[in-house]
């Protein structure tokens, strides 16, 4: 019992409870038809908002204030910048990986030249960023037609006994992020500066560096991200990061991050991107109309919000 009671109190645990009652819930209304196809589905799905969701986490981890708006149109024009550079050629994936990344990279990295040269708000200067970089989508890859290398469209889509192989790479790398938040001198910088920016200053952390890295690397996975959408909807779309923005940041709260900064949690953004790709199912199978799907969605985000701030309370 004393257990059960510490794993509860544990604000990450309740985004896995929510998305195990609405798969139980979509099953049971199914007769318990479809019941793993769900799961390999919602695994699939939910890879992209975690990829994106670790970058936001971090970011949001800074501190108030801290949250990166250009996902959305970051993701766009990777996409497209990934499909033109392998051009349907297999042996062009990895270059175009790379392109990919890159792409993001610079884009995290001019999101953090904004904030610092400017002294701006980063939600104004993400934001703004996010304008530039979707006009330059839009004239980059407004109607390319360039399908994904047969490979890599492939990869993307390839299942090892039910189970996603982009899913067994993202728990991979979750663990990874996971380790360098609170193990390497980066992670626990990144904590710091989150807890009492003042104070991670005059402990030596360069402040300024590791903001920049974590921007970076924000971008980065944003890239990461467009090109991996682009091969598993067989495409690249201005289009296709749009549902990443409110979702990268709503998987980090629902997760158990602080939006207060200081404070992370990676397990929680995978239950917190379970949680709302088996929310949406469920309310595409139960017949919702769009507009009471939208309300449910928020009214159910809210009450697992509560329910783990009520734990914390508790502990």
């Amino acid at each position: 019992m004393a257990s059960l009671r510490l794993l509860l109190a544990k604000p990450w645990i309740w985004s896995f409870i929510g998305a195990l009652l609405v798969w139980l819930a979509t099953v049971t209304f199914t007769g318990g038809y479809g019941g793993g196809g769900m799961i390999t589905a919602a695994l699939s799905l939910a890879v992209f908002t975690v990829i994106v969701g670790v970058g936001q986490m971090f970011v949001i981890t800074l501190g108030p204030g801290n949250v990166d708006l250009s996902l959305p149109a970051n993701i766009g024009l990777a996409s497209a910048v990934a499909m033109k550079v392998m051009d349907g050629n297999d042996s062009m994936i990895a270059v175009g990986l790379l392109a990919a990344l890159a792409c993001g990279m610079a884009i995290g990295a001019a999101n953090f030249l904004l904030i610092w040269a400017l002294r701006i708000p980063p939600i104004i200067a993400t934001l703004s960023a996010s304008f530039i970089i979707q006009s330059i989508d839009i004239s980059y890859g407004r109607g390319l037609q360039i399908k994904p290398p047969p490979g890599f469209a492939d990869f993307t889509n390839r299942q090892i006994l039910g189970i996603p192989v982009l899913a067994i790479l993202t728990v991979l790398f979750t663990i990874g992020a996971a380790i360098a938040l609170q193990r390497m001198i980066y992670g626990r910088s990144v904590l710091a500066i989150g807890q009492n920016i003042r104070a991670a200053w005059l402990a030596g952390v360069n402040v300024g560096r590791i903001r920049f890295l974590t921007y970076t690397l924000s971008g980065a996975l944003g890239g990461l991200d467009g090109a991996l959408l682009a091969g598993y909807f067989r495409g690249a779309n201005v289009d296709i990061g749009n549902e990443y923005l409110l979702a990268s940041i709503a998987v980090v709260v629902i997760g158990g991050t602080s939006v207060a900064g200081g404070k992370a949690n990676v397990p929680g953004v995978w239950g917190a991107a379970l949680f709302l790709v088996l929310l949406l199912t469920m309310l595409n199978t139960f017949g919702v109309s769009a507009g009471v799907r939208l309300l449910l969605t928020g009214l159910i985000i809210v009450g697992v919000i509560t329910a783990a701030g009520g734990q914390k309370a508790l502990r």
